[in-house]
């Protein structure tokens, strides 16, 4: 919601002249110079009728600029996003008010709104009479397919006199923010999950006790369950005790996006980038849904969220989630390429210790990068590559299909324990997570690039890297997020 109040008409005598001659319409014009040519063709012909003529054309649009500068009356206008953030291509609603706040009536006025041409064309609202402590909403969608941070505003009042000889346009200063993120693909509920597993598929718990001998009680406090009394204790103290709540081990998930710009070529919604930051998206809300603490790392060793040692997201309530989530997804929205030449700096960050899953969307890889990339699976409980090489998705001309040392450097980052999948031009999200979850059980159809759209991709829920796998359809329908 952002709120502003018109400023009211008026000023100094100079720059009042001045702006309320450069009001006037093309009918004000018109008059004006009608009213001029009159007075000199009376003067020149001795026709004092056409003199009085010519001066009621001239004063009718000055007089006209003149009330309509100097009206007193005040107008205030607000607006309001539903949503302020929507993702790429999703429509959202600018709802505006109007509220004359002044003793007098408003005249006609011309209601704009300042948007980005991205979003589409400027929206022009006409308002009838707003009586004393009246209002008028009105409301218009704004959609983009790029994702970014769009300036809403400011919105610009022009008055304007009944008879159309002049208009005045005057700006709020208030302006809004629409935040379109990148567009986030419902992922199949395979088994996912690194070393620790916890908080949704096969979770495990610190116990807070050995034995019935190693109880490390607390007093008890207002709402604690009496089933947690621990009654030895109890008598020992002699006040209430209670057992202390087990403490889950909750899995970590680290979301690498290689951003560099020597990695990727094209733009536009279609280019491979921009696949790369809907799939980091997609991931980490994947994730998060199912409980794991997540955090986005780039190729320049940035990570978010910034907060604490780890940078991971807070495992406390959810809305602490909900707001590590909204940040990580406003982070992508403005996400760019970055000039760094390669991915050493975030090894840097992932070799601090265990990272438990690591999800990766990598662009161009040579060989030395691919070598660095190996070593990051070293520090990760499970590790998962999607390869978006500028050959698969824009081939140069004449070229048969991917190089061999493509191959090659997809097979340095196997023999280092990666899940691998080469990610076709146009391949959806949710096919190519299925291929990795093939790749890593054995049952894919080979190290080559995944075929875009491939029948059964959905037919078959294995296990990926750090899982075990589940006996029994009950049971692995049970585990599944």
């Amino acid at each position: 919601m952002s709120d502003a109040e018109a400023a009211r008409t008026g000023g100094d005598e100079q720059g009042g002249v001045r702006v309320a001659l450069a009001g006037l319409t093309t009918r004000g014009r018109s008059f004006l110079a009608a009213g001029i040519a009159a007075a000199v063709c009376a003067y020149v012909l001795g026709q004092p009728d056409l003199l009085r003529v010519g001066l009621l054309l001239a004063v009718l649009p000055l007089l006209c600029a003149t009330v309509l500068y100097r009206t007193r009356y005040r107008v205030s206008g607000s607006r309001r996003l539903t949503p302020a953030r929507v993702p790429a291509g999703a429509e959202a609603r600018v709802h505006l008010r109007m509220d004359n706040v002044s003793r007098l009536p408003t005249g006609l006025l011309l209601l704009q709104d300042r948007v980005p041409y991205v979003l589409g064309p400027r929206p022009r609202f006409v308002l009838d009479r707003i009586e004393p402590g009246g209002r008028r909403e009105v409301s218009y969608r704004v959609r983009s397919d790029l994702r970014g941070r769009y300036p809403l505003g400011p919105l610009q009042l022009r008055l304007s006199d009944p008879f159309g000889m002049c208009e005045l346009t005057r700006s709020f200063s208030a302006s809004d923010t629409l935040t379109v993120t990148p567009r986030v693909e419902p992922l199949p509920p395979v088994r996912l999950a690194g070393e620790a597993t916890g908080y949704g598929d096969g979770r495990q718990r610190a116990p807070a006790l050995a034995g019935e001998d190693d109880v490390i009680p607390r007093g008890y406090r207002y709402g604690d369950d009496l089933r947690r009394v621990h009654w030895r204790s109890t008598a020992r103290h002699g006040e209430l005790m209670v057992r202390r709540e087990e403490q889950p081990h909750r899995a970590r998930c680290t979301v690498l996006l290689d951003t560099r710009a020597r990695a990727y070529r094209g733009s536009g919604p279609d280019s491979a980038f921009e696949w790369a930051v809907s799939g980091a998206a997609s991931v980490m809300v994947h994730m998060l849904q199912r409980g794991y603490s997540v955090r986005l790392l780039t190729d320049t060793g940035s990570t978010v969220p910034g907060e604490g040692g780890d940078g991971f997201t807070a495992a406390g309530t959810g809305q602490e989630s909900a707001d590590a989530a909204g940040l990580m997804m406003d982070t992508l929205a403005v996400i760019d390429h970055s000039d760094g030449a390669g991915l050493s700096r975030a090894y840097d960050v992932l070799r601090g210790g265990d990272e438990g899953l690591l999800v990766a969307f990598l662009g161009d890889l040579d060989e030395a990068q691919a070598a660095v990339a190996a070593r990051m699976r070293r520090r990760s409980g499970g590790a998962v590559a999607f390869v978006l090489d500028s050959e698969v998705w824009q081939p140069r001309p004449g070229a048969s299909g991917p190089v061999e040392g493509l191959q090659e450097r997809l097979g340095m980052l196997r023999d280092a324990g990666w899940t691998v999948v080469s990610v076709p031009r146009g391949a959806a999200l949710s096919e190519v997570w299925r291929q990795a979850d093939r790749e890593r059980t054995g049952t894919g159809s080979g190290p080559g690039p995944f075929p875009a759209g491939g029948a059964g991709a959905g037919a078959h829920g294995g296990t990926l890297p750090g899982t075990h796998p589940v006996a029994g359809a009950a049971a692995q329908e049970r585990k599944r997020p």
